[in-house]
């Protein structure tokens, strides 16, 4: 897989110089979203390569971690 066949999708800022960097492109007839650290606009080893099925599975997780931290965030506001 060249470097043109991957598609950006979004951005993270982490601080000055590193930023995570999602993109979606095909790995071995695999449609797949890389998740991957970037340093001074280089890739890094940090990162994970996951395909549709499992991204939906990291998102249902994410959900639960957001609905939980929201519980939170309303328990501390009422405290």
């Amino acid at each position: 897989m060249t470097k043109d066949d991957w598609t950006t999708i979004g951005r993270i800022p982490r601080n000055s110089t590193d930023e995570w960097m999602i993109k979606t492109g095909r790995y071995w007839n695999i449609d797949v979203v890389d998740i991957r650290l970037h340093s001074n606009d280089n890739p890094t080893k940090k990162g994970v390569r996951l395909n549709f099925d499992e991204i939906k599975l990291l998102k249902q997780i994410l959900d639960k971690v957001n609905t939980n931290e929201n519980s939170r965030s309303e328990k501390n506001i009422e405290d």
